[in-house]
Formats: C-alpha cells, structure tokens, sequence
C-alpha cells in the first residue's frame, strides 16, 4: 500500500479514485501530485450487485474526505475503474466475466450521484496504466504502454498523457494480440481466441508445466503436487529459484512470447516504454528469476525489434502494485478537471 501524507503536506484540489474488482474493492483520495491521503479496501460481495457496492464506495469516500480534512468543494471529481467489457460514452459495464451481476448497468451514474461529483469512467487496466504513467514507473516517459500479467494478460495504453479506449470502449486490450498463428495454437482462457497472448504469457502458463510433468518430466514441482499442494506461479518462481530446469524452462517459455507481444505493440505505438505489471512478475526486480524473466523478455523484443527503437524503449516492472488501479483513476479524473478547468 502506498505511503500516505497529511493533508497539511499535500496540494489541492482532491480526487477520489475506485478500482473494483471480484473480491475486493480499492478505494483511495489523492492529491494533485498523485500522493495518497487516505486509502481503504472494501469487499465488492458481487452477489448484491452495482448499487450495493456504489453506494458503499460513496459512502467510504465521504468519511475518508471528513477524517483527512478535505473541506467542502475541495474534493472535485472521481475516477472509477471496472473490469470486463465497457460502453465508456454512456458510462455502463456491459457484461464482466468475473462480475456476473453486473450486467449492463450505468455505474458512472450511479456513483456521480450518490457522490454530487462528476466521475470519469474507464477499464481497469487502462487506470492501472494511467497510475503508472501519472507518478509510477512511467512518470518520466510522455507514452507509454503497460501490461499486466496475472490470470488473463491487461493492457493499458498511454499517448502523449492520454489513455487509448477506443471506438468499442476496447482500446488495449493488449492480451488478446496474436503471438502464434499455428492452427494448434494454445486457446485464450477468457474469450476463447487462439494464439493470444493472454494465452502465453499469463497464468496460462501453468498448463503447460502440468502437461510436462503428466508426460514424465522430471522436476521438483512433482512432489509438491503430489503432495496435494496447487501448481501456482509462485510456486513455479520458488523451485526455479532453487534451480528446478522445468519451473524454469515454462517461466523464460512465458517471457519469451512476451517479448514477441511487446515487439508487435511497440513496432504499432512507439511508446518508449513498456511497463510491466500484475502479480506474475516473479519476485519482480527483488527476485533472480524476476530479473532473468524481464531480462529474457527483453533480449527478445531487441532481437526483433528495430535498432532504433529497440535502442530507445525502456522495458521495466512497476512501481506501485496494487494501487496503481485507485490511482490511475483518479489520475484521469484529474486529468478531465483540469481539461474542463483550460
């Protein structure tokens, strides 16, 4: 969780930023150089539907501004980030897959109601993407492109500080690029594509460690399956920090097509730099086969790229973990204030 400062430290105005997710719902007030004032984390109970979680996000937002000392007037406009598809223009989640209540519902209403403040509306991952470029690993960068990589494979694009969401509120979706266009070509977990990235470079992984392992390869990851234990990429991130050839053979597997996918978005976007998010970074900069991970990744994207933006594009992990969705969102609040405000 991000430091947070008293108000006597930050600048006016204020935001607030949600980031809704399946199980837990991150909400935080920020200030107008990103740094978080307060920040809270609340369950989503999917089940009750939009309104109910809405309500309580208002709710926790209004008792945060008051315990912090946000006055009146001083708190301008909120940020709401969702998963799933989106009509971005009329501000409603269409149909998520990890929110099967939440079915074509106008969330942005709902909360700008509830709040008496206008809110800016927008994926998850492209506020995830908004927060790392606003005061994260891409603040230095004008644009920028972000995945994240856990269960599916996020995207976010950022382009001279605007966020890419597209005519189809479908902008970014980045991990759904083709990366292998054999007709055997591994199936995409969520929609069903063949040969996607999300397919390779996600959590997808796994099956292919389970597949050698059912076809007699030898490795350490065995006993602790066997054991009853369940084959997770930090499982895999632990054996091949302690030299196991399978765990690390699926893990430089993933980065390499990673690699192939950042070639394509880079060789279409020029950004500069790549950020790489999500809980399967393998211990990130803090960890080897985090390190040999983004390393062989990123020999891959030099080998195919050109000289001259292979030379000048950064490829990183991230900075600000999980909150970078709260942030993000209320980083393009932000941004919409101050456009409303020229």
């Amino acid at each position: 969780m991000q430091q947070t400062i008293p108000i006597q430290l930050s600048k006016g105005p204020y935001f607030a930023g949600v980031d809704v997710g399946g199980t837990n719902t991150k909400i935080g007030l920020v200030d107008d150089d990103g740094q978080t004032l307060d920040y809270r984390s609340i369950p989503t109970n999917e089940e009750a539907g939009p309104a109910d979680l809405l309500q309580r996000a208002a709710g926790a937002i209004k008792e945060m501004a008051a315990a912090v000392g946000i006055r009146d007037r001083e708190l301008v406009a909120t940020g709401l980030g969702t998963p799933g598809p989106m009509d971005i223009p009329n501000g409603r989640i269409l149909d998520p897959t990890n929110l099967p209540h939440w079915r074509h519902f106008p969330v942005r209403a709902e909360l700008g109601e509830s709040l008496s403040l206008p809110v800016t509306f927008s994926n998850d991952a492209n506020a995830a993407a908004y927060g790392e470029f606003w005061v994260g690993s891409g603040r230095d960068a004008s644009s920028m492109i972000m995945l994240t990589l856990g269960t599916g494979v996020g995207g976010g694009i950022i382009v001279e500080g605007h966020a890419i969401e597209g005519v189809n509120s479908f902008g970014a979706e980045c991990g759904h690029i083709i990366v292998d266009s054999r007709p055997d070509a591994r199936l995409c977990v969520w929609g069903g594509g063949r040969g996607e990235l999300e397919a390779y470079a996600s959590a997808s992984a796994l099956v292919q460690a389970q597949q050698m392992l059912d076809g007699g390869r030898s490795s350490s990851l065995r006993a602790r399956v066997d054991a009853g234990e369940t084959l997770t990429t930090l499982m895999l991130a632990e054996e091949a920090a302690r030299g196991d050839a399978l765990a690390l053979e699926v893990i430089m597997a993933s980065a390499t097509y990673l690699g192939i996918g950042i070639t394509t978005l880079v060789h279409t976007i020029d950004p500069g730099a790549v950020i790489l998010g999500g809980a399967m970074n393998f211990g990130g900069d803090q960890s080897e086969v985090g390190r040999k991970f983004l390393e062989r990744a990123t020999s891959e994207f030099q080998q195919r790229a050109f000289e001259v933006v292979a030379k000048g594009t950064r490829i990183a992990f991230a900075r600000l973990g999980g909150d970078a969705g709260y942030i993000g969102a209320a980083g393009l609040a932000r941004a919409a204030y101050h456009r409303a405000e020229r």
